[in-house]
Order: C-alpha cells, then structure tokens, then sequence
C-alpha cells in the first residue's frame, strides 16, 4: 500500500503490517510516511489549490465529484473485498452500506454544491441608503483528513467528498489499520485524471509520525478529524498556535432509553443493532440502555436471547452476522472492561469471554457480545467509552430521572429513544445533550442534516450546508445601491 502524491503511487523505505482481524495473517505491507513525503503532500496540495482546481465552478466540480463516484461503483466488488479483509465485517453490510455510502457521499455533495442558494439580504440605512448583501463560499485552501479504522470508507469519504466539492485540496490519512479501500480511492482518482495534487494520500501512525506532522504542517488550513476524544485533544493543541479550523467528531458513551409504552419488539429489535452493529464498533452504537422498571426484567431476557442467536466468525462464512474486533490490541482493551465490569459487580447476562472456532479464526481478534446489569451510573464501565460489542442494561422509574441519567455523561454524541407516546418521545428528545436523537430508529441518516457530538464527543457539524459551511471561508459582500 502505497502513498498517493501530487498524482503518483509513491513508496517509503519504512513500512507496516497490515493485518486481518479474521484470523491475524497479514495482508499487505503498508508504506509508512516519513516527514519528507507528508511536507511532499501538502506542497502538492497547496501548488494544486493555486492552479485550476481553486478557481473551478461549482458545477464543474460537482461533474468531478459525480465522476469519482462513479470509479468507486465500477470497482464495487473490489471495494468490498477491501473493506472485508481489512475489517473483518460481514459482507453483506459492507455491500449495503460502507461502499454505498462511500458512492453516496460524493453524489450528495456533488448535487448540493451544484443547487445550493448563497445567502441574499436587502439593508435599509439610518441615513436612507439602500444595501444588498449577500454571502459568498471561497476555499480554505488545504485540508488535512485524518480518518478512523471502523467504518473507513465511509468516514473518510465523508470528509474528502464535501472538502472537494467546496474547492479545496487535501491531504487524506486513513487509519493504520484499514488502509486498503483509501488506496483503491487513490487508484480512483488516477484513472479518471483528477488534476494532480487535488487529493493527496499518506498512510502512517499517529503521534510523532505521519498524523502528527500533517496536523503541525504550517501550510494546513484546517483538520478535520474522527477519532478518539485523547487524539482529538492532542490535535487541537497542535494546531491552536496556528489557529485552524478544526472539525472533531470525537468518543461517545450513547444512551438507548425504552419506555414501557414502546413497540417491544421493535425496541429489543433496535437495541441489538444499536449495541452489537459492526462488533459495536460504530461511534454511534449503545452502550448504556436505560428501561422502564415495568418491561426491565422481559426486555432483559429478550435482548439476551436475541443477542444469542447472532453468528460470529469468518465474513466468508455463509450466515456469519458479527465479524472480529479490529485488532489484538483492541481486543485486549475491550477484554479488560470485561474483568472491570465483574471486578465492579455486573451480572454478566451474557457473553463475557472470547469465542472459540477450532478454525483460524481462533487467531483472530473476536470476543462475545456481552450484556450486563446491576452496575451503578458511576461505574467505569458505565462512563468509559469500550467500543465494543457490549452493553449494560439499567432500570428506571420516570422520565426526568431517565433523562437525567442519560445526559450525566462526559459524552454528548448520540442517543436513541424508544415510545409509542409522540409527545413525549419529542419532549425526550430535546432534553437529552447530544448531537443527535432518534426517536423508534437508530443509525438513520440524512446526509443533508448536521452530523456531531457536544461535550467530549468533539465540536462542529458536518453534512449538507453544514459541511459546505465548515470547508469554505464565507465572506459578506456589502454594495451600496442607493
């Protein structure tokens, strides 16, 4: 796997493993960026955002935009393939979803850049005169992406997409440990002659390596950034000397809430997928699940017996529901809030353990998806964010009390709400502090709405003006016109 500069597949002396979390063979050797090759990068972003690409339309740009999606969906297959091995998830849902979304992304903002309206004002003076004002959208410049290992394409196109569609160039670094479908991007962008330097692709770790030296590079605009809240405090730090526009969707520790009045069904249905989604590593998913005291013990016993009955082992594998962790070493992170959450007193409901296959997969990095029940508000497996397939199910008594268990949380991402009464779903729903709340759904996405966390959970919106907003230095125009 190799770096993507100024329109060229270029190699490093240092490389990487790139290991399969199915059973831990390794995959592809992965260059690893040194100071010279992300400086390389930047200044070819930069010369590029100077020449043609900085003063494209934006519907010349959108025909681009439209243009990329369209060399992702005619390697479909092998975007797959990519996302699979590097990840391990089930095949099916890297088909209807990571790779669609992938497509997706570059139409949405492909079409929004092309339709959308400026702002337009008529100003009255003290003195009589007469004003227009209107908003326009230039460039940042270059924009440096640092992307996240557990939905790759996806979030790393959900960045690039609206980043180039407002005109900028970037700089893109896709997880160490997903780096495949980025490169099949880069290979993308080559075919389809996207003007050199446009999109730029280092691949490399984090601190002191290639995600540091992009972050402290100088000529970088902005950051953009989807991680750990830890790396995103880091990142801030690097770049407040410099004062760049920053966009952090960071951690989260989500809250689902079920009213006794809810669908059950539906809500034990929802509560599975919000908490076991992708091995429960999805920024969004439950891992804090709040019931109402009359449904607690039947909602319990539902949720373990359908938690049961999901598959887990090799994507390859017909039926295979649940894939491996990412990683041995996130494996081991996930297994010591396993023995926390005993040490601090859970009842484990289910799970717990690592699987057995007796096949190679006992080499990869699986664990159960684990439920557990009788922890207090206050213990470090309820507060902590895990990032696994896990969750703990707590009782509750009335709806002031429940949104304020939800909402005494360092993280303010996501959360989910579970009633057949619309009142009071919407009334729940403005009260909890997150970035976003679904009522009777989960993982339900608007790519025009805004996307973000409070708290903990990072800063900004991104998706639709918003993101169009966050990627673009907006100026006011003031003519006197009388």
């Amino acid at each position: 796997m190799r770096h993507f500069v100024d329109g060229a597949f270029v190699d490093s002396t240092e490389t990487f493993a790139n290991l399969s979390p199915i059973d831990g063979r390794e995959l592809s050797r992965v260059c690893e960026a040194d100071v010279a090759v992300v400086e390389n990068a930047v200044r070819a972003a930069k010369q590029a955002q100077k020449g043609p690409w900085g003063k494209l339309g934006a519907s010349e740009r959108a025909d681009w935009l439209h243009k990329i999606a369209d060399g992702i969906e005619a390697r479909f297959d092998d975007f797959v393939a990519a996302e699979v091995a590097d990840t391990g998830r089930p095949i099916n849902q890297a088909r209807t979803l990571d790779i669609a979304r992938g497509i997706a992304n570059f139409r949405t903002f492909a079409d929004l850049v092309r339709t959308s309206g400026g702002e337009f004002f008529e100003t009255s003076g003290a003195e009589g005169s007469e004003y227009i004002n209107y908003v326009t959208r230039k460039p940042l410049g270059v924009v440096g992406i640092i992307s996240p290992w557990n939905l790759p394409l996806l979030l790393f196109t959900w960045k690039v997409a609206p980043a180039l569609a407002m005109g900028n160039c970037v700089v893109a670094k896709p997880s160490e440990e997903t780096p495949t479908s980025a490169t099949l991007l880069a290979e993308v962008m080559r075919d389809i002659n996207l003007p050199a330097g446009v999109f730029n692709l280092i691949h490399g770790h984090g601190a002191d390596a290639a995600g540091e030296w992009l972050t402290r590079n100088r000529d970088i605009d902005a950051i953009t950034f989807t991680g750990e809240s830890k790396t995103g405090s880091a990142i801030m730090k690097a770049v407040a000397d410099g004062v760049k526009n920053v966009s952090f969707e960071l951690g989260g520790k989500n809250a689902a809430v079920v009213f006794a009045d809810a669908d059950f069904d539906a809500a034990v249905d929802g509560v599975m997928r919000s908490s076991f989604t992708n091995a429960g590593q999805v920024c969004l998913c439950s891992e804090r699940v709040y019931v109402e005291r009359p449904i607690f013990e039947r909602f319990v016993a539902a949720l373990k017996a359908k938690t049961e009955t999901l598959k887990l082992g090799s994507p390859y594998e017909e039926g295979t529901t649940t894939g491996p962790l990412i990683s041995k070493g996130h494996r081991d992170k996930v297994l010591s809030y396993f023995r926390l959450a005993v040490e601090e007193g859970a009842t484990v409901v289910t799970g717990g353990g690592v699987p057995t296959f007796g096949n190679a997969c006992d080499d990869g990095a699986f664990v159960q998806p684990t439920i557990w029940t009788g922890l207090a508000d206050t213990a470090r497996t309820v507060t902590e964010e895990i990032f696994g397939p896990v969750c703990h199910i707590a009782p509750f008594d009335g709806e002031d009390e429940v949104v304020e268990r939800v909402n005494n949380s360092a993280y303010g991402l996501a959360a989910s709400v579970w009633t057949s009464h619309l009142a009071r779903g919407h009334r729940v729903a403005r009260q909890i502090e997150t970035g976003i709340v679904w009522v009777n759904a989960w993982f339900v996405r608007d790519l025009r709405t805004p996307f973000g966390g409070a708290k903990l959970s990072g800063f900004g919106r991104e998706g639709g003006r918003h993101s169009m907003d966050f990627y673009s230095e907006l100026t006011n125009v003031c003519v006197k016109v009388i």
